[in-house]
């Protein structure tokens, strides 16, 4: 259980609700005990009848007085067993809540290269069907093996004082499905731990179907794709059998070993009353006894079956929680960011595919200038952005934010003061109000419409049906591609951030609509820093610097009038592109 202990700090949390829901396990088990008790002081009651020991009128009180308390000690213990539930069930649930959401968290720190090496379904199935089977520990499985070790120790504790040889012959069984449980536990541990795995890779591969729903059937690619499911299906299928066959090892083996346990009391006790040691009441408490710890002997198996999963899910959860953030926040005081930006001879390679995106560059953008990007596909363009909102760490040069190392800043700062429109605009299946709000949560209506006129959008949303209200698809399916490039122009703009990068982010628009916003982004940007990413010379021409990158260097840079003047990547571009808009 090495891996459970990461839950202490929980138990620590909740000591407090757990201790008391522990107290009244303990008083729901002392009222049950009452019952056999009282059953076997009745036999024994009927018996003195009998015999002439007592009057009819005797045992007709003295029954009735045991009915009565038999009556009170089931109503006492089953209103503890109430509490003792809504105690132990509803703080797993708080842990489960915390647990979640420290998990959730965790994910938001690490960085963009942990997501290129793990899938989306593994992420998810860790943070859902990983952390239910530790719920199940945390809350059942406590609660039950609580309520077991109790019963045990004051059945046993009673049934020793009343009698010893019989309560020995009683209870020899249980030291066998000890061993029993403790070698089928291994087998749990093993065989959960693999059907956890399937269970991630039937949700990635659902995932991905689903996200790629498009594609599948564009190429026609449904019978093959439902193929593959099958095959994972049926893997995960033979898994999960695997796994049930151990399981169902538990229970049969269970029930023969209480049966054999009545057999031993019946014949025992049989003997010894009647040689007089002990009396019928007795015999008749000790069955009620031993078939009262049947469930707790049977929920020995399924607690553990429980332990076992639960430890093989936190062992998958602990793999991402013991993980650490490739970007730290190394300067825990808020920094003052105004957006001057400077690269010193800045080279980067990405450590997943080991391709060296940007080499020696060097250039400097002061505040409320605008810098443009152009290059070949790969050339490293979006490489400069990304760095600049640090999501990867420079490893070779230097990159400096107001003259000061960006490692040095403070990391919500620094991204807080930036607004981002990445070159695959991503939308949330929310509204589209909600959607231009994300840059900023407290924006007014007319915020919103403002943002919305300048990215050239506006018209489009009260196009709709809903205008601002519209439900977007999953990633904004229900836009075309320019609408949901403009939408996520109109999420950085309002955001009035200190640095504006826009990577490619007009490739989908036509050239009147992206003149159109280019006007409008002259006028907001006047005292912000832009640096725009894109392969068309008109998003490029209007800024104060431009930048030539091909594989990673910087090969031209200057002014629109310097690059068509020069022979070159630009000048070619913007002779090629003039033709296209003539013809």
């Amino acid at each position: 259980m090495k891996e459970l202990k990461y839950l202490n700090h929980y138990f620590i949390k909740y000591r407090g609700r757990l201790l008391l829901g522990l107290l009244i396990t303990v008083i729901a088990r002392i009222f049950a005990l009452i019952v056999p008790m009282k059953v076997g002081d009745i036999v024994n009651l009927v018996e003195q009848r009998l015999n002439g020991e007592i009057t009819v009128e005797q045992l007709e009180t003295l029954l009735l007085n045991s009915i009565l308390l038999i009556i009170g000690a089931t109503l006492l213990s089953a209103l503890f067993t109430f509490i003792m539930r809504q105690t132990i069930i509803v703080v797993s649930r708080y842990i489960e809540f915390d647990l979640k959401n420290e998990v959730f968290q965790q994910y938001e720190k690490l960085s963009l290269s942990f997501y290129k090496q793990n899938r989306t379904g593994d992420l998810m199935n860790r943070i859902s069907e990983d952390v239910s089977k530790v719920r199940m520990y945390v809350g059942p499985a406590l609660m039950y093996s609580t309520t077991t070790v109790t019963l045990f120790l004051v059945v046993l504790s009673y049934m020793i004082y009343k009698a010893p040889l019989l309560t020995l012959y009683a209870v020899a069984p249980l030291p066998v499905l000890s061993v029993l449980i403790y070698k089928l536990s291994a087998a749990i541990h093993r065989r959960s731990t693999i059907v956890q795995e399937y269970l991630s890779k039937l949700t990635t591969f659902t995932q991905e179907s689903f996200s790629g729903i498009s594609v599948i059937k564009a190429y026609g690619l449904e019978p093959r794709t439902n193929t593959e499911f099958v095959d994972l299906s049926e893997g995960s299928k033979e898994k999960n059998i695997d796994l049930a066959k151990v399981q169902a090892l538990f229970f049969p083996l269970m029930m023969l070993l209480i049966g054999l346990s009545n057999i031993l009391v019946i014949y025992i006790g049989g003997q010894q009353y009647v040689n007089n040691q002990i009396e019928l009441g007795t015999i008749v408490e000790f069955l009620i006894y031993v078939n009262l710890l049947t469930w707790p002997v049977a929920i020995v198996g399924w607690v553990t079956s429980i332990i076992q999963q639960a430890e093989a899910s936190q062992k998958r959860i602990n793999q991402f929680m013991h993980e650490e953030p490739a970007i730290q926040n190394l300067n825990p005081e808020p920094s003052e960011i105004k957006g001057k930006i400077s690269f010193n001879n800045l080279t980067y390679t990405y450590p997943d595919t080991n391709i060296t995106a940007l080499k020696n560059v060097s250039f400097s953008i002061n505040p409320g200038q605008t810098l443009a990007i152009v290059g070949h596909t790969g050339a490293g363009k979006s490489t400069v952005l990304e760095l600049i909102g640090r999501l990867y760490d420079v490893e070779e040069g230097q990159l400096l934010i107001d003259n000061i190392p960006i490692s040095k800043l403070n990391l919500a700062s620094l991204r807080s003061s930036i607004g981002y429109v990445p070159q695959d605009a991503f939308l949330f299946s929310d509204t589209l109000s909600n959607n231009i709000k994300f840059g900023k949560e407290d924006a007014s209506e007319e915020e919103i419409i403002e943002a919305a006129k300048n990215a050239a959008v506006h018209d489009n949303i009260i196009g709709f049906n809903h205008g601002y209200d519209t439900v977007l698809g999953e990633r904004g399916i229900s836009l075309s591609g320019g609408q949901k490039q403009r939408v996520s122009i109109a999420r950085a703009i309002i955001k009035d951030p200190h640095i504006l990068l826009f990577d490619d982010c007009l490739s989908a628009v036509d050239t009147e609509t992206e003149e159109k916003i280019l006007q409008n982004l002259n006028k907001i940007s006047s005292d912000k820093t832009t640096i725009i990413v894109s392969h068309r010379v008109s998003s490029a021409k209007n800024a104060d610097m431009i930048i030539v990158l091909e594989e990673g260097n910087i090969v031209q840079q200057g002014t629109h009038n310097e690059l068509v003047n020069t022979d070159g990547y630009y000048k070619e571009l913007y002779a090629k592109q003039l033709l296209e808009k003539e013809m």
